[in-house]
């Protein structure tokens, strides 16, 4: 019998940044691949709206220089990075506080030699009794309101030391510590109260989109390491340009879009608009609840909701280019920041781009309370600040509860795979390094030549702006 005709090595489901990242690495080892996406545009979630020459990102995800797929994948050579400024900004009491900066700072350097010179001086006062962590159960924390919200000079020097050892920990030291969910991690490492709930929290809440830290403390203990190891960033020109710069190296022809699949098997999938594509291997690139509708039993995770609201005014903040989180938690705001200080490129010329996260379920007048809320951030009036765009996504990322595996299988059989956040970390580094699995599964198994070496070196800093 005469061998059947492929129409393409491999299909690849989805054309969100995990699909195309693997297509890039397939065509690249000479596999012929044929991604289709449902959608009218590629990119899924890392999709940025342009209005009046703002670029306006629908989620407003935070990207580290830490991350090393974003070094490694091909086709993001030519990604700019524009970086935050070292650490974040606290708002606390009405005032803001310079936290965090990362190892090689003049400030981490500094808080060695105060722990140095600090370390044997006596405690002033007790410190409170913390709760013990219970597994499963969410730690309260008491709250102190004096004092900047780092504690004591003291506590502040080990912190930083603390961020300095964390950025040279190996990976498989932080994956071997005890599995607990982050708020109970953060009281059983013995941290000051007034450290863990004036900085801590509102910090991984941000880099988790968890308000609530129940995600793995493993998990919490990477996104610290990638805070401490490099800056948090932004693409330059908005989310879309990590999905456009994977499809720009792709052969004319490789991704069709407006195309729903309806079946997939190990050798071929069925679409609603044109057939049967037939092929050797399968590649499931979607969320994780598409990727369930195909492959059933699945297992599909709890996701966190996330708002993204935009704002302009001819009067910005002042600021400058700090992510800025609120310590008190008085408000919906998680994190904000001026935009178009990080990025000149969202905004036209003399306008400035505000854009705030909210972490949770959208709820009613949510713009009027954001306004109050950041009207007390940032110090200043919000009342006549002009509403560029309001975008809610209920599935937006993936919840990482312990336990969490950490790097979940991406072959389910021979020929038929899954990648995407919801494999390894609800993160871009995650889905960029799930299909860097997965595609090195797929030419394995299909005996293309030498087998993609993946390892997870020590964090290498992509070119920033």
């Amino acid at each position: 019998m005469l061998e059947p005709t492929y129409q393409a090595d491999v299909v690849v489901v989805g054309a969100g940044i995990a699909g195309l990242a693997a297509a890039r690495r397939l065509t690249s080892a000479g596999i012929t691949t044929t991604v289709l996406e449902a959608a009218a545009t590629v990119g899924g979630r890392m999709a940025t709206e342009k209005v009046d020459g703002f670029r306006l990102d629908r989620m407003g995800q935070l990207l580290s220089t830490a991350y090393p797929e974003l070094r490694r994948a091909p086709g993001l050579e030519g990604l700019v990075l524009r970086p935050f400024a070292p650490g974040v900004l606290l708002h606390s009491d009405g005032r803001h506080h310079r936290a965090g900066v990362p190892a090689g700072t003049g400030g981490a350097r500094g808080a060695l030699h105060a722990v140095r010179a600090l370390a044997s001086a006596p405690r002033s006062g007790s410190a409170p009794r913390r709760p013990a962590a219970v597994p499963g159960r969410q730690v309260s924390l008491p709250r102190s309101r004096t004092g900047a919200p780092l504690g004591t000079a003291v506590d502040q020097a080990r912190l930083g030391a603390a961020f300095t050892r964390l950025a040279g920990t190996p990976v498989e030291r932080l994956l071997a510590r005890p599995e607990l969910t982050a708020a109970e991690a953060l009281v059983a490492r013995g941290l000051p109260a007034r450290t863990i709930d004036g900085f801590l929290r509102p910090l991984l809440a941000a880099l988790l989109c968890d308000p609530d830290l129940t995600t793995s403390s493993r998990c919490a203990d990477l996104a610290l390491r990638a805070f401490a190891s490099g800056r948090l960033c932004l693409p330059e020109g908005g989310a879309e340009a990590l999905p456009e710069l994977l499809l720009r190296g792709l052969p004319p022809g490789t991704v069709h879009t407006g195309v729903r699949v309806t079946s997939v098997s190990t050798t071929s999938v069925v679409t609603e608009e044109h057939g049967e594509f037939r092929c050797r291997a399968v590649l499931i690139a979607t969320d994780a609840r598409s990727a369930a509708e195909l492959l059933p039993g699945l297992r599909v995770p709890d996701a966190h909701p996330v708002t993204v609201l935009h704002h302009t005014t001819d009067e910005p903040p002042g600021t400058g280019a700090a992510l800025l989180l609120d310590a008190d938690r008085g408000g919906p705001v998680s994190h904000t920041a001026v935009i178009s200080r990080v990025d000149p490129t969202r905004a036209p010329a003399g306008r400035t781009l505000i854009s705030s996260t909210v972490l949770g379920h959208a709820t009613p007048h949510l713009d009027t309370s954001v306004r109050l809320h950041l009207a007390r951030l940032y110090g200043t009036s919000t009342a006549r600040w002009e509403t560029l765009a309001v975008h809610h996504t209920a599935e937006a990322v993936p919840m990482m509860r312990p336990p969490h595996d950490l790097r979940r299988p991406v072959r389910l059989l021979a020929g038929l795979y899954v990648c995407g956040d919801h494999r390894d970390t609800s993160t871009v580094q995650g889905a960029l390094h799930s299909a860097h699995r997965a595609s090195e599964a797929i030419l394995t198994d299909l005996g293309a030549g030498r087998s993609l070496h993946i390892a997870d070196p020590e964090p290498t800093v992509p070119r920033a702006a």
